[in-house]
């Protein structure tokens, strides 16, 4: 995993995270990882290109909310999205992540161990679900489960 902290947005990180956000809203997020040190936006890359990416902002010590997770279409159900997940808990001894997400992902949340909490109806007809792992200080649990 590399850290992605460039001023120039790469072409394949750019559309990884308009996977993750509105493609308008791609320029503002990248440029967030890159002014403020409470957030942190790394990479997986493959062959010359970048296949997956996960941007987190630390709430607290040793916590933090998952801004925006994507794995490239053609990676997807590889365990790149899980690998992702356990680097950023090692690499930061995090004790507890969040994420809010939509239904569509919830799954993938509840593979990697993530209690899910309904929100409600966010907004007009999308419900919106809170996820949060919580290692308890021990992130042995979650590298050895297989996850």
């Amino acid at each position: 995993m590399l850290e992605i902290c460039t001023r120039s947005i790469a072409s394949s990180i750019e559309e990884l995270l308009s996977y993750a956000t509105s493609s308008y809203r791609v320029a503002e997020e990248y440029d967030k990882y890159v002014r403020e040190e409470s957030r942190k936006l790394y990479a997986i890359k493959e062959n010359k290109h970048f296949i997956g990416c996960i941007g987190i902002h630390f709430t607290e010590t040793y916590c933090c909310e998952i801004k925006h997770i994507a794995v490239s279409p053609s990676k997807r159900g590889q365990g790149i999205g899980k690998r992702m997940i356990a680097f950023i808990l090692e690499r930061h001894s995090l004790q507890r992540i969040a994420a809010e997400t939509d239904l569509e992902a919830v799954e993938f949340y509840k593979s990697c161990g993530f209690d899910i909490t309904s929100l409600g109806e966010k907004y007009a007809g999308v419900e919106r679900f809170w996820c949060e792992y919580n290692g308890g200080g021990n992130n042995d649990d979650y590298r050895n489960s297989g996850k």
